[in-house]
């Protein structure tokens, strides 16, 4: 049986939660005080994911200015690295609006770039 200790993010509390797993199934979870640390935890075990958060920078503005962009759901872990290879040729013309998807299906997850700033 392996057994794996993670901080749970699922709330402010940051609970110490153990996860027990035989055969990579999730037996058991401990330490959580609520219902988001097991299914934090059964997520983080078994598909790992993430939000990601970069810059991207802006043409067309009064002014030279990167905007915050962040995918629009969390995404594999394992992608992050492709995600950002694929931010890293992104130019947005402005106007760009909160919400404007500035990047479709980023490293082939079906999952969309969003910006988070306004550049007009």
């Amino acid at each position: 049986m392996e057994t794996r200790e993670l901080t749970c993010i699922g709330c402010p509390m940051g609970c110490a939660l153990t996860v027990k797993m035989e055969e990579g199934n999730v037996i058991s979870v401990s330490g959580n005080t609520c219902q988001q640390g097991d299914i934090y935890a059964h997520k983080e075990v078994t598909n790992p994911t993430r939000i990601v958060t970069s810059i991207v920078p802006v043409t067309g503005s009064k002014d030279e200015i990167m905007i915050s962009v962040k995918t629009a759901h969390d995404i594999p872990k394992n992608k992050i690295f492709a995600c950002m290879k694929d931010l890293k040729a992104v130019k947005v013309q402005a106007p760009v609006h909160i919400g404007d998807v500035v990047l479709k299906n980023v490293a082939d997850t079906g999952v969309d770039v969003i910006a988070t700033k306004e550049a007009l």
